[in-house]
């Protein structure tokens, strides 16, 4: 901290640069007004112009950090913005930006470390605390997060960003009517804010009726939609028409949609065929026997397709005094990642080459990385839905984990994932051709962890649980080595906060069996039933 203040009062203590010529100016002014219209590639053009006469340009910097933050690059983001803090420490707008690039390169620490600086430096600011909250939020800090959204909004009440953060918070808690009431507040406001319409249909507790389908569709009309809102308005109409039970135009929306997300994103079924081919390859070899056969003991890995279950699976888990709940945290696949950057080779390429050691080391890195989640019971789940090409890995970094396979009707997993919009990743629920091929390639590589780990996998289909719930849950808690408690019977009466806004709000309701979707759709859902061999 020391050398921090020193460095501060030394850049302050010298004199101030000389001020921009009037060309640097107009330039900077360009750059603002082209950041301002979301066209970041303009504004990079016009800022390397200015930085190519004047190099140490703060302005500059800052300006070109949040172009290059606009365009997702935040590696070169914060390279940017770290040189504009250094000197201008005291401003606050930078501090938050640089926060912002912090957070979106993963380094979430240093990430809240400027973002409360920026809030300190301009505690009037409602966009600081926003961001602030935004940050907390995204790393599970719910309670602090609202607490931080909600000084932006007594800052500044009509801030639709901040309201919204805290409708998420609310459906994540359990608070389902709260959630609703905020997404309603905005939606008063902003009759065509496509993410409160997006969150309000999400909760699935509320009938959108005919006048929220008219207020959709005239969202839809207004001139110059991005394409993302287009997709978040598409995906709402799509709720909307099936809560008033009108099906054909319901599946049309929703296809169309699909289609317009598909355009957005990259997908390869082929290479990730490959991909699953190469993984099967190597873990059929023969692969050293553990350090520690104990060793992961605490870990109860949850391994599925999205919309599967994992989520109501997890809930009842978390109910028990001995697990807590992780929900969907990164660390197993930003272990093997890491370990692959180092090693300069993709995974599975790696996985023949590592010993014993190796594996042992990974195992230590992922339980130092989780550790958090053992501070007040004794063990955790990890439903990552990106877990189960790495099942291999996981076995042999963590020989003591247990696994639950947890699966649902193939139609009804697919289905349910193209009624879903994902914020991240999983570009291959977009087409339900793409969607069937995934499925395939899931379903064979689970089944052969299946045959490769018979004493550490439990296989558990979704349907099971929801007809037999006593005798399953029974059967889950043995397996994962609990002691039978009875309150796993009623998970829904159990507060927890849940980070997966679109399940929420379900698992707060009984267990029931009534839970399939794809009935009124079976007609034009035949060419994916077809795909998928029925």
């Amino acid at each position: 901290m020391r050398g921090s203040a020193t460095a501060t009062q030394s850049i302050r203590s010298m004199p101030p640069p000389p001020p921009p010529s009037p060309e640097i100016r107009r330039l900077l002014a360009d750059a603002g007004r082209a950041l301002n219209q979301r066209r970041p590639d303009l504004a990079e053009d016009v800022l390397a112009r200015v930085l190519a006469v004047e190099p140490d340009s703060a302005d500059a910097r800052f300006l070109y950090g949040i172009a290059c933050l606009m365009r997702g690059d935040s590696a070169k983001a914060v390279g940017l913005l770290r040189q504009a803090v250094a000197q201008r420490p005291g401003d606050a707008g930078i501090q938050m930006y640089l926060g912002c690039a912090l957070q979106d390169a993963g380094k979430l620490d240093e990430a809240l470390a400027h973002l409360r600086r920026a809030c300190e430096l301009a505690p009037g600011q409602a966009a600081s605390w926003y961001n602030l909250g935004k940050a907390l939020k995204q790393q599970a800090r719910l309670e602090d997060a609202a607490g931080a959204l909600h000084r932006a909004l007594v800052l500044d009440g009509g801030h639709i960003l901040a309201r919204i953060s805290v409708a998420d918070i609310a459906t994540m808690q359990g608070d389902i009517p709260r959630a609703s009431a905020e997404y309603r507040h905005v939606l008063r406001q902003q009759p065509g804010c496509a993410e409160a319409w997006h969150g309000l249909a999400n909760l699935k507790t509320e009938s959108l009726g005919p006048a929220d389908i008219d207020l959709i569709r005239r969202a839809l009309r207004q001139p110059g939609l991005s394409p993302d809102t287009q997709v978040i308005l598409g995906f709402s109409l799509f709720r909307a028409l099936e809560d008033q039970h009108d099906y054909a135009r319901a599946f049309e929306a929703l296809c169309k949609a699909n289609a317009a997300k598909r355009r957005q994103v990259a997908w390869d079924a082929a290479a990730e065929r490959a991909c699953i081919d190469s993984i099967m390859e190597v873990f059929s070899a023969a692969l050293p026997a553990p350090v520690d056969p104990a060793l992961g003991r605490e870990v109860i890995f949850i391994a599925s397709m999205p919309r599967s279950g994992s989520t109501l699976i997890e809930h009842i888990l978390a109910t028990h005094p001995d697990v807590e709940g992780a929900n969907e945290i990164p660390d197993l696949p930003q272990v093997i990642e890491d370990e692959s950057r180092r090693r300069g080779q993709s995974f599975p390429a790696w996985a023949n080459a590592a010993t014993a050691a190796d594996w042992h080391r990974l195992g230590r890195d992922y339980l130092a990385r989780t550790a958090h989640w053992r501070e007040r019971r004794l063990r955790f789940t990890d439903k990552n839905v990106t877990n189960w090409p790495l099942l291999g890995a996981a076995r042999l970094m963590l020989p003591g984990a247990r696994i639950i396979h947890c699966h649902r009707d193939p139609l009804e997993t697919c289905f349910s994932c193209y009624r879903h919009l994902f914020r991240h990743g999983v570009h291959y629920s977009y087409d339900l051709a793409e969607m069937a091929e995934h499925y395939r390639d899931y379903e064979r590589l689970s089944a052969f962890w299946l045959v490769r780990y018979p004493q550490h996998m439990l296989d558990y289909p979704y349907e099971a649980l929801v007809q037999q719930p006593e005798a399953q849950i029974r059967r889950l808690l043995a397996f994962c080595g609990l002691p039978f408690d009875p309150a796993c019977l009623t998970p829904h009466q159990t507060r927890r906060e849940v980070l997966s806004t679109a399940s929420a709000a379900q698992v707060r309701e009984p267990i029931r069996a009534d839970t399939a979707h794809s009935a009124p759709y079976m007609e034009w859902l035949q060419p994916l039933r077809e795909r998928l061999s029925y």
